[in-house]
């Protein structure tokens, strides 16, 4: 599986996961539709949910006039994907990749804003970093 196609399958899972309190296993067999498990897929699942107050807490600090809660569930949950990845996987994907990528799955579930919104978040996370 391609990390491009990881990533959304992540994000799925973790809309679900926020939304219906669907239990991980579940959720990723869900959005893996009989697909073979991927690693990587795995990975950013349980490590967004490991660390999830951390990555909140992060992202909490460069939203402007916003709450957490207030995000749409898909752009909180790509926040939260991207921002385990730039910082808990910085060794193995560059901060670029994980923007662009981050940027290219908003403008695929987001709304017409989301694209920004998210290289406006990340690009201040980036940045600290």
């Amino acid at each position: 599986m391609k990390r491009r196609t990881a990533r959304e399958k992540a994000l799925q899972a973790l809309f679900q996961i926020d939304v219906s309190g669907t239990e991980p296993e579940s959720a990723i067999e869900h959005v893996l539709e009989g697909e073979k498990s991927d690693e990587y897929l795995g990975k950013l699942v349980s490590g967004v949910l490991q660390h999830k107050e951390t990555i909140d807490g992060e992202i909490k600090i460069y939203l402007e006039k916003w709450t957490l809660e207030r995000l749409a569930t898909v752009d909180r949950n790509l926040l939260r994907l991207s921002v385990f990845e730039l910082l808990y996987l910085a060794e193995d994907v560059p901060a670029n990749v994980v923007l662009d990528e981050a940027i290219e799955i908003a403008k695929l579930y987001g709304d017409d804003k989301s694209s920004k919104f998210i290289n406006g978040v990340l690009s201040k996370v980036k940045e600290k970093l």
